[in-house]
């Protein structure tokens, strides 16, 4: 597993999810953080929404299952899936080695780019986990 770290390029929800902003500005990739795999422990399945699935901001939008327990996932913002990453199906445990690379959930138009005003920066996103 890697070390705990909160890259300064993503923007940080509460529930511990992250996300990256596609050059366009109105495409972004969600994913766990790094506190939220730890957490989990070592996952061994991800419940993927389907590509056209709507997601609502602050609502559970796939699962992730570990050795330990499942969670929800929560969306940091609304908009369309427009691309899941396939590849976790058959790697789950990529999520636990690189939760801000190999390891993303979901590729989302979004459809509310505002919502980003309520997300975190890396430094309020670490405060907040004490």
């Amino acid at each position: 597993m890697s070390e705990a770290s909160y890259p300064e390029d993503l923007l940080y929800h509460q529930e511990h999810d992250w996300v990256r902003f596609e050059a366009d500005g109105q495409t972004a990739l969600f994913g766990i953080t790094w506190y939220a795999q730890d957490a989990l422990g070592e996952v061994v399945f991800y419940d993927a929404p389907e590509v056209g699935a709507t997601l609502v901001k602050d609502e559970s939008y796939a699962e992730i299952e570990s050795v330990k327990a499942v969670s929800d996932v929560f969306a940091p913002m609304s908009g369309e899936v427009v691309e899941v990453n396939s590849s976790i199906s058959d790697e789950p445990g990529v999520i636990n080695d690189d939760p801000y690379g190999e390891g993303w959930l979901v590729k989302v138009r979004l459809t509310s780019v505002e919502e980003k005003e309520a997300l975190m920066d890396s430094a309020a996103y670490t405060e907040m986990l004490g």
